[in-house]
């Protein structure tokens, strides 16, 4: 893979273009659609900021196969060492919902894990950016994730019947509002605005894969229930449930809620 630190510069100003892109299409009228059997939402924005991306990024790193939400899927395509996996509207009811926790997410995955990771949220104008080995920034400044392994008080964001169920178990969480973009959701996380995050079943790799970098250059885990590291561009780009948090909140985590997997299914 190229070296990481001439890419991260162009790499954001990629993500500031995508972002006035989507800002620019919700200021105006445009068509929204549904896919899929959960019949999730999606608009103009998302397609245009796709095939702005598939273009730019491309010609980033022309050596590196492809995968998007809003891209058919080609395994063989994107079976190189190296592949970017892009979300190019990560909270698509938000954006239509004309929220502001909607972000545009990109990470380039190298044998299975991010090694660069950009994830901009353009209304609140926050790029966090985390490169392997080199630590997570937001706005150019570094993060972490928060100290401490206590629980109760913690605050969390996720899935309410997960922290309904974790604040039963522990005796009580801060329960935090919905953030519609789950790889802002982890972000917070990885900035320390967030002891913790859950997420449920079904989450993709475009979902994660920035987010995951960031958690992890900043300091913190982001596995699933066993404890185990995600892995991604492989056949399979579905997840099961997930926990984000620091070291050691991460074990206090584990340890609640082993086995009782089936209780967070």
């Amino acid at each position: 893979m190229p070296d990481s630190d001439p890419l991260r510069a162009r790499l954001q100003a990629i993500m500031r273009e995508a972002g006035e892109l989507a800002v620019n299409t919700s200021r105006g009228a445009f068509k929204h659609w549904t896919k899929g059997e959960d019949n999730s939402p999606v608009t103009e924005a998302d397609i245009a900021v796709n095939n702005f991306l598939r273009e730019r990024l491309s010609a980033l790193a022309p050596e590196a196969g492809w995968l998007s939400e809003e891209t058919e899927d080609d395994f063989a395509g994107r079976a190189a060492a190296a592949a970017w996996i892009v979300d190019p509207i990560d909270g698509t009811r938000a954006f239509l919902g004309g929220r502001a926790d909607w972000t545009i997410s990109v990470a380039l995955v190298e044998d299975g894990r991010p090694r660069l990771a950009a994830l901009y949220a353009p209304v609140t104008d926050e790029m966090f950016v985390a490169a392997h080995g080199q630590g997570a920034t937001l706005n150019g400044g570094a993060i972490r994730v928060s100290n401490g392994d206590g629980l109760c008080g913690a605050s969390f964001a996720g899935p309410k019947r997960y922290l309904d169920r974790l604040g039963h178990l522990n005796g009580g969480i801060d329960a935090r509002p919905k953030i519609h973009s789950l790889a802002l959701r982890f972000a917070r996380v990885a900035e320390g605005a967030l002891d913790a995050a859950t997420a449920s079943p079904g989450s993709h790799d475009w979902d994660l894969a920035a987010a995951d970098l960031l958690v992890h250059e900043a300091g913190g885990l982001l596995t699933d229930l066993a404890g185990k590291r995600l892995s991604f561009n492989r056949p399979l780009v579905v997840h099961g449930a997930l926990i984000g948090a620091g070291p050691a909140r991460h074990a206090a985590l584990l340890a609640l809620v082993s086995g009782r997997q089936t209780e967070f299914a």
